[in-house]
């Protein structure tokens, strides 16, 4: 994502956390599209191919590609937008492709995770970190005065442009099967303050906020046919909050070699193994 040194906000068929062997409806081409919650930024080992996508070879592409026995063209680059998808997006080490430019006829199955930097879901997250609960007002009450909730205006305004984007993968790989993987439960009722430094009020916001994107890219889904895949409720359990090889995604300080508030290696595995059993049925 945009910060992506900061936070991941990363977006609904539940699969078990097993795959089987690829069918013919799981065979050719793979093509991953997304942002830094699929492209796994500081996991190692890197991707050397652009180095300014952070993109990890053990990211959740990589994982279903080798459940499913798939070759794998893998574009997601941390910081995408919807918009990075038909134009060049600029990184560290220079630009790279519209992500789309990566689909073809050949291309059998894309998976997309998309949608948490076009709202501004970062920024509103990072803001509202505080190390003093209790002194200052909680930033819930920042994004929601005079009756306006600021994150979920931008969730409904920005949702038919997701729609958009699931057409756009279609005419470009017109016989590809289309997955949009959601985003995770990153915070747990309440949080976990100070492990993940947000007041109760906020921490529900936010993952609120992440609810209602994937909601969002779930209807869009359904209606542009596209399958929605569920990692909010595969996650369940896996937060921040959680023990290292328990917790699926980092919060402000690693405990594992993974960009903060992203998903960790083990979330990779967790997220590729939902993904793949979505792909398979």
């Amino acid at each position: 994502m945009r910060k992506t040194a900061f936070i991941a906000i990363t977006v609904a068929a539940l699969g078990s956390a097993t795959a089987g062997p690829a069918t013919a409806a799981t065979t050719g081409e793979y093509v991953a599209l997304g942002d830094s919650a699929a492209a796994g930024p500081l996991i190692p080992p890197p991707d050397l191919s652009s180095p300014g996508c952070l993109r990890s070879l053990l990211d959740y592409p990589h994982i279903v590609a080798k459940r499913l026995g798939l070759p794998l063209k893998d574009v997601t680059c941390s910081g995408a937008t919807t918009a990075d998808m038909t134009s060049p997006q600029q990184t560290s080490s220079g630009p790279v492709p519209p992500q789309l430019d990566a689909l073809s006829a050949r291309t059998r199955t894309v998976t997309v995770t998309i949608g948490g930097n076009d709202v501004g879901l970062v920024g509103a997250a990072t803001s509202c970190i505080t190390l003093l609960p209790g002194l200052t007002p909680d930033c819930v009450d920042r994004y929601t005065a005079g009756g306006h909730d600021q994150l979920a205006e931008r969730i409904a305004a920005f949702e038919p442009t997701w729609g958009a984007l699931f057409d756009a993968i279609h005419a470009h790989a017109p016989n590809a099967d289309v997955y949009v993987a959601g985003y995770g439960t990153y915070l747990p009722r309440n949080g976990c303050w100070p492990i993940a430094p947000l007041t109760p009020r906020d921490a529900n916001y936010i993952q609120g906020s992440i609810d209602k994107t994937n909601a969002a890219l779930a209807r869009q889904a359904a209606a542009h046919n596209a399958h929605y895949v569920d990692v909010r409720t595969a996650s369940i359990g896996h937060d921040v909050c959680k023990l290292p090889g328990v917790k699926w995604f980092e919060s402000l300080v690693p405990t594992s070699v993974a960009a903060p508030l992203h998903p960790n290696a083990d979330g990779m595995v967790g997220i590729g193994a939902t993904v793949a059993a979505a792909i398979t049925g």
